[in-house]
C-alpha cells in the first residue's frame, strides 16, 4: 500500500539564479516547486501508472517514495519490503562484479543469506549477461545496465515495486520479457508504482493512473482515460495546458466506428488474408473547419503496428456542418493476435478535436504461426545445383 498526502518538494536555488518559468517558478524567494500538493493512494496488490511529460516531476516524486529525497512538505506511507528501479544501475558498486552488487543490494533490502542464494540464480539467468554477470560494473554497456539492474529488482520479493522507465533501454524482445514478467508480480499480488512514456504499457499493465503535468497531479483515472488526455494535451497548441482543457470534442465529433468485411456486418474477429472495411460517423459542428481523420492500429504489447489519415492519403474531408460516414478499406496484413484500433479526428496541424485510444478491439487468426506481426507475401523457390 502506498499513501502520498500532500507532498510538495521545493528546490532553493542561489540568489539570481534562474529557476524557470510558470506556475512553479517564484522567482522572488529564489525557489522552485518541482511538486505541489500531490495526494494520492495505491491499494496492496494494485498497479498504478503515472504519465507526464518531461519535467512533470515524476521521477522527482518517485525519488521521494523511495526515501532518497526528503519532501518539502506532506508525507508518504509504502507498506511492506520496497525494490525500488530509478536511474539504472544507482547504488551499483562499479567496481565490484554483479554478483557481488546482486548480494549487497539484496542483504540492504533484508533478505536472508538463503533467500538470496535462491535468488541469485533466476536473477543471473533473466539478466543473460553471460559471463559479465562476474565482471565489475564499469565494464558493463548501458544494456547490461539495465538488465541486471531490473532482474535485482524483481527478484528481491518485493512487496512494493517502484518503476521509473525501466523498460526504456534495451532490445524490444527484452522489454517485452520485462513485460512478462511484471504481469507476473501482478498476478502475485505485488503492488506496483509503474512510470512510462509509453501508453500501450501503461494500459496493457495498470489498474488505475495519474496524469502529472508541471508538478500538479491533473487527474486520476483509468489509464484508457489518461491516455487520452495526456496524448490530447501534448498535441494541443494550447500554451498553457495546466489552465485550459484539451481541443473540444464538440467541433469534430466520433459518433460511432466498427469493423467488418466489404457488404457485411460489423465484426471483431478476421483471418490474414481477409480484406477490412473500417466505418465510422462523424459530427461537424464547427462551420470552415478544416480537419483530418486518422487510425492507429496496436498489437497486444501496445506497440504501434500502422497508421495513416486523411491528408497522408490526400483525402480532402468537407469542413461545413454535417454529419457524414467515413470508410477506410485495407488489405489485412497482420498476423495471428489481438489488435486495438485507435481513432481521431485532428486539424491539419495534429491538435486533436476527439481522440478515440484503442476505441476498437479485434483479432486476427491463421492457421500458421508466423513470427512478427506483419505477414510477408512472398514466395519461396529452389532449385538443385
Amino acid at each position: 500500500m502506498i499513501s502520498v498526502q500532500n507532498v510538495a518538494k521545493r528546490y532553493r536555488t542561489a540568489p539570481g539564479a534562474w529557476v524557470g518559468r510558470g506556475p512553479l517558478a517564484d522567482e522572488a524567494a529564489n525557489d522552485y516547486w518541482a511538486l505541489r500538493d500531490i495526494s494520492f493512494d495505491i491499494a496492496a496488490g494494485e498497479v498504478f501508472g503515472l504519465v507526464g511529460p518531461n519535467g512533470a516531476g515524476k521521477s522527482t516524486l518517485l525519488q521521494i517514495l523511495a526515501g532518497i529525497l526528503e519532501p518539502t512538505h506532506g508525507r508518504v506511507l509504502v507498506r511492506g519490503r520496497v525494490s525500488a528501479l530509478l536511474e539504472l544501475g544507482a547504488g551499483f558498486n562499479l567496481e565490484f562484479t554483479g554478483r557481488e552488487n546482486v548480494r549487497l543490494s539484496a542483504e540492504l533490502h533484508g533478505l536472508s543469506r538463503s533467500q538470496i542464494d535462491q535468488a541469485i540464480p533466476p536473477i543471473e539467468a533473466f539478466a543473460e549477461i553471460g559471463r559479465f554477470f562476474d565482471r565489475p560494473v564499469r565494464e558493463y554497456s548501458t544494456g547490461m545496465y539495465v538488465r541486471l539492474a531490473f532482474a535485482s529488482a524483481i527478484y528481491q520479493h518485493p512487496e512494493t515495486l517502484i518503476v521509473d522507465e525501466a523498460l526504456a533501454v534495451g532490445d524490444a524482445r527484452f522489454a517485452n520479457k520485462c513485460i512478462r514478467r511484471l504481469e507476473e508480480l501482478k498476478a502475485s499480488g505485488t503492488t506496483i508504482l509503474f512510470v512510462s512514456h509509453d501508453l500501450g504499457i501503461v494500459k496493457r499493465l495498470c489498474d488505475r493512473a495519474a496524469l502529472l503535468w508541471e508538478g500538479r497531479l491533473l487527474r486520476i483515472g483509468s489509464p484508457s482515460e489518461i491516455a487520452i488526455d495526456y496524448s490530447q494535451r501534448v498535441q494541443s497548441t494550447l500554451p498553457h495546458p495546466t489552465l485550459a482543457p484539451a481541443a473540444p470534442y464538440s467541433s469534430v465529433r466520433l459518433l460511432s466506428a466498427s469493423l467488418s468485411l466489404p457488404g457485411g456486418s460489423p465484426q471483431t474477429s478476421f483471418q490474414s488474408t481477409d480484406t477490412i472495411v473500417l466505418t465510422a460517423t462523424v459530427s461537424l459542428s464547427s462551420p470552415g473547419l478544416p480537419w483530418q481523420f486518422g487510425l492507429l492500429i496496436r498489437n497486444r504489447q501496445g506497440i504501434e503496428v500502422a497508421g495513416t489519415n486523411t491528408s497522408i492519403e490526400a483525402v480532402e474531408l468537407p469542413s461545413q456542418p454535417s454529419s457524414l460516414q467515413l470508410t477506410f478499406t485495407f488489405p489485412c496484413r497482420l498476423t495471428r493476435g489481438d489488435y486495438t484500433l485507435t481513432l481521431a479526428t485532428q486539424s491539419l496541424n495534429g491538435a486533436p478535436f476527439d481522440w478515440r485510444d484503442d476505441w476498437l478491439e479485434f483479432t486476427i487468426t491463421d492457421r500458421r504461426d508466423l513470427a512478427g506481426t506483419l505477414r510477408l507475401d512472398g514466395t519461396f523457390e529452389w532449385k538443385l545445383l
